[in-house]
């Protein structure tokens, strides 16, 4: 079947299909419609699942962690300051290993106040334990949702799935939406090794001393890790049944490319356009979108990068004080690499709090690159002077 929905709603199809059996949610713009919609889908009987109307963000993980911990296949939704204010709870899950599918409308962090795109709020959490994915379109929005599922009941491992604020959320687009028999064939039902049961009583999340501490982290870790391939080959088996394969990273006209931007999410459309057109003029450029960021592909990365004469990250996040995070993530990756197939890598910082990020600023940037003229390791690109006097007297607000 195929409809036109924005992404919100892709994600309440995905959900259901996975057929979710706790939705634990308090709205936020801009991701309100995704519960809104799955709501409607609780209500009127197209999804037998259990919704639970919280009072903030930190109660809707909590209810999350319960549900899970008790055996039942949970999903919740969220952006910017309502992650920040589940964190200590993005934790706890992870920790527990509880295979919770969370959406994440990406939405700058305040302040200055925003409801905007950018993608600071879910990579702040990188270092918590939960797998991360970005999409480029309300195709992969419900794809991603269902494959998240599956792969994070397999390792045990929680996963955000992410998407742009606005230019993917309340975007309408053609999607096809997969039959429920398909679905239930490709995703079984949740089946956890450990749960709360009362006819076999357990204490879960109990103190641990410092001589186990460190092994439940290397149990993690060791997850992450297993999760590259199991993201690789569910994103197969999807494709078998679909014709949507999903990998890790997804090159375009990168056979002789000799510059080679990285992007995620819906950058990557507009950077298709300027790969075409630059390559029309002769200039070898391509295009490498990261797709999961979390296990990070960093062989994937070495592979395609290796031996190219330059690479250039645009990030849509900044790790103040350093790089953008997609960035130095890769510059980390690419330093293993011998020397002679290091390539020159640089980085750009453009769109935060939902600027435009539009075609003639992707071939600008990529021109320069091509050029030498990105001098800086990192350039933050079309922003006030620091000098500027109107930036000066704004710089409170």
């Amino acid at each position: 079947m195929r409809k036109v929905i924005k992404g919100n709603g892709a994600v309440a199809h995905g959900v259901r299909l996975a057929r979710a059996q706790v939705i634990s949610a308090y709205p936020i713009t801009p991701q309100t419609s995704i519960i809104e919609e799955l709501a409607s889908m609780v209500a009127e009987g197209e999804l037998d699942a259990r919704f639970i109307k919280v009072e903030s963000e930190h109660s809707a993980m909590a209810g999350c962690i319960a549900a899970s911990s008790a055996g039942a296949r949970a999903f919740t939704a969220t952006s910017a300051q309502g992650l920040a204010l589940m964190h200590e709870l993005i934790h706890w899950a992870a920790g527990a290993r509880l295979p919770i599918v969370l959406a994440n409308v990406n939405r700058a962090m305040a302040p200055g106040w925003s409801i905007w795109t950018d993608q600071n709020d879910s990579l702040s959490q990188r270092d918590t334990g939960w797998m991360q994915v970005y999409c480029e379109s309300s195709q992969e929005v419900v794809d991603s949702v269902i494959q998240a599922f599956k792969v994070s009941e397999r390792v045990l491992l929680p996963t955000i799935v992410v998407l742009d604020a606005f230019f993917l959320s309340h975007t309408y687009e053609d999607v096809e939406i997969p039959e429920q028999e398909l679905v239930d064939g490709f995703l079984p039902p949740l089946e956890l090794p450990q749960k709360l049961d009362l006819e076999h009583p357990a204490a879960l999340g109990n103190l641990v001393f410092p001589d186990r501490y460190m092994e439940f982290r290397r149990k993690m870790e060791l997850a992450q890790q297993h999760a590259l391939g199991v993201w690789e080959e569910v994103g197969r088996e999807w494709g078998e049944l679909t014709g949507r394969p999903y990998g890790l990273l997804e090159e375009y006209r990168t056979d002789g490319a000799e510059l080679v931007l990285v992007c995620a999410a819906t950058a990557a459309s507009t950077a298709r356009v300027v790969v075409d057109r630059m390559r029309d003029a002769g200039i070898p450029v391509g295009l490498v979108r990261l797709r999961v960021f979390r296990p990070f592909p960093a062989d994937a990365f070495r592979a395609v990068l290796g031996g190219r004469r330059k690479v250039l990250v645009l990030d849509r996040n900044c790790s103040f004080g350093h790089h953008g995070i997609f960035h130095q993530e890769i510059k980390s990756a690419l330093f293993e690499l011998p020397a002679a197939e290091q390539p020159e890598i640089r980085g750009v910082i453009a769109g935060l709090g939902g600027r435009d990020i539009t075609p003639e600023d992707i071939e600008d940037m990529l021109t320069r690159a091509w050029e030498g003229r990105l001098e800086e390791a990192t350039t933050w690109w079309d922003v006030l002077p620091a000098e500027d006097p109107v930036r000066a007297a704004s710089v409170r607000s």
